[in-house]
């Protein structure tokens, strides 16, 4: 079972859809784990998702290690399908619940109360092809199930 979560195509594509997203991501989870980039830090994150927005405390967890050790596992490509996978329903809970009020499109010229949910669309199709097809090449996953 471990073997078939692991397993990937030696794709460089994957490789660098994998390590972008981690890039783009790592900053939305230091600024939920350690306030770094104008982000709140742990503790505040964690109060505004439980008492403001009214999230079961093992979900708001659950959301900042998606962001934050997913991400880190992600670059890795260590466990790519379930650090996908966690991204994945972030966007969608994220999308549906604060961005599909303001419509598709992203909040370009101002003009809209808030951002549209294109961002997250792309976001998702990114973590669907690598819950599918794995890390690629150059991932931990690809290294440990060939053993």
């Amino acid at each position: 079972m471990l073997k078939k979560i692991m397993v990937t195509e030696d794709s460089v594509s994957l490789f660098i859809l994998r390590v972008f997203l981690a890039v783009v991501f790592f900053p939305h989870g230091a600024q939920k784990v350690f306030g770094w980039f104008g982000g709140s830090g742990f503790s505040a994150t964690l109060g505004f998702f439980v008492e403001k927005a009214g999230i079961p405390v093992l979900l708001a967890l659950l959301a900042i290690m998606a962001e934050s050790v997913g991400v880190v596992a992600l670059f890795a490509g260590f466990f790519t399908r379930l650090a996908a996978a966690g991204i994945a329903v972030n966007m969608i809970i994220c999308a549906a619940g604060n961005h599909v009020k303001n419509g598709f499109f992203m909040n370009w010229m101002g003009s809209q109360k808030g951002e549209g949910f294109e961002y997250h669309i792309l976001v998702v199709a990114i973590c669907l092809a690598l819950i599918i097809s794995g890390g690629g090449r150059w991932s931990l996953d690809r290294v440990l199930s060939r053993k």
